[in-house]
């Protein structure tokens, strides 16, 4: 379980949208684990514990809903994201100012679209996970997981879009 539980934090975490909150539900979902090994079938362990993680977050989402909950740090996101320029110019100071802008705009894209969106887009994108075994975190079809993918995509980028547009025309004058 143990080299799953960045992933499971990271999913945790966009699905709280709250670190503290992302945390008390692994510190929740590891117990389960751990009491439910027995359970476990030798199949894909980390699709197992992102399994548990997913129902353990939306059991206490259910019991705690908090009416102000808040994104991830910026600079957590924008080491996720892949460099913008060639390694050389990586750290130029434009750079680093542009890599903190797409990440910020990105956490709040993710963290405006529904869950069960966010979730499969954390997943995929973030955890690398395969449709196959997202379909088993989640408990659903891989059709499903390939139209909420795609349906979260449309949704970013329909988010994203003014963004992009104002700061063409920025660069336009």
């Amino acid at each position: 379980m143990s080299p799953h539980v960045n992933a499971a934090y990271n999913l945790a975490r966009w699905l709280t949208r709250n670190e503290h909150d992302a945390e008390d539900v692994v510190q929740e979902a590891m117990l389960r684990a751990f009491m439910f090994f027995d359970g476990f079938r030798g199949a894909d362990a980390r699709s197992w514990v992102l399994k548990i993680v997913r129902n353990t977050c939306f059991t206490w989402l259910q019991a705690n809903r908090h009416g102000e909950v808040t994104g991830i740090a910026v600079d957590e996101l924008e080491n996720a994201l892949p460099p913008l320029f060639c390694s050389g110019l990586a750290d130029d100071p434009e750079a680093v100012a542009l890599r903190r802008t797409t990440a910020a705009q990105l956490n709040d894209a993710i963290s405006a679209i529904p869950a069960p969106f966010r979730e499969v887009v954390v997943l995929r994108e973030m955890e690398g996970l395969s449709y196959k075994e997202i379909a088993t975190v989640i408990d659903a079809p891989i059709g499903t997981v390939m139209s909420r993918l795609a349906r979260a995509r449309a949704e970013l980028r329909r988010i994203l879009a003014p963004a992009h547009c104002a700061k063409e025309q920025s660069n336009d004058t």
